[in-house]
């Protein structure tokens, strides 16, 4: 597997549940929507394969989808019955999924395989505005449940040189995730917000990741990531895509209130 160019790494919102599903039901995920649409269009080539981190997997040790035709995990509640039946048909890719447990040994870091594990909304509600067609293989990662920032963001360095070989390295989380949505969360979010968007666009590769890595220490952190299930994959994408610079790629407010951004790098 390789190719010319580089593939960028991109930390995203995906939204709530199946809404790509729901455009009636969920208008305020338009914008989002909208911009993952447009993603493909900014790469430099159909990518190879997407691996996925998502907010919504959390294993022991890493672990990596290895099922060559991952199903679908509904892993949320309270939508209309015909959204537990949706689909997205990608395949799986079972020689990729050893090469990551080898990159992550290499690493120092014990890796598993899962051979059942399907796709969860964290993956197929960015994927299928993106490549609706599910012509793309896919693999997802799971966060290790430690939640360690420097784990994470060393595991995302890990998986870093699959970039060269074609392979785009999504991390799909939110940078706001309250599920409670205090009455004070809009603010909240305003200045947690703000905060991640300086840290991330700092030029100095070593400053940026001790900003990110001691993110607790942000203003309003707790209260914006209360478990930071959606916050790691974050680190991941920052790992693997260390070296290069960050910019701002979408700016937006979960269900119209909170203020929530996504990332490029490279």
């Amino acid at each position: 597997m390789t190719s010319k160019k580089k593939q960028p790494v991109f930390f995203l919102s995906h939204g709530g549940g199946p809404w790509p599903w729901l455009k009636k039901e969920m208008p305020y995920f338009e914008k989002l929507e909208q911009f993952l649409i447009e993603i493909p269009k900014t790469l430099p080539e159909v990518p190879k394969a997407i691996i996925v981190i998502s907010g919504h997997w959390e294993e022991k040790e890493f672990t990596v989808m290895g099922n060559p035709n991952p199903p679908m995990v509904y892993d949320y509640f309270g939508f209309p019955e015909f959204t537990y039946h949706i689909d997205y048909p990608s395949s799986g890719d079972p020689d990729l999924a050893l090469k990551i447990k080898k990159l992550l040994n290499e690493m120092g870091m014990v890796a598993e395989i899962d051979h059942e594990r399907g796709y969860d909304h964290g993956v197929y509600s960015i994927l299928y505005p993106m490549y609706p067609s599910a012509n793309v293989p896919v693999i997802q990662i799971s966060l290790k449940s430690s939640f360690d920032p420097e784990e994470h963001i060393q595991m995302g360095k890990s998986i870093a040189s699959l970039r060269e070989e074609g392979v785009l390295i999504l991390g799909s989380g939110n940078s706001y995730h309250n599920m409670k949505m205090p009455l004070d969360g809009i603010e909240h979010s305003n200045v947690f917000d703000q905060w991640l968007q300086n840290s991330l666009t700092i030029q100095d590769e070593e400053e940026r990741k001790s900003k990110i890595i001691h993110w607790e220490n942000a203003p309003f952190a707790r209260k914006v990531q209360p478990r930071e299930d959606h916050f790691m994959p974050l680190m991941v994408a920052l790992g693997a895509g260390l070296s290069d610079s960050t910019s701002v790629v979408y700016e937006d407010r979960l269900l119209g209130k909170f203020a929530v951004s996504g990332f490029r790098f490279g």
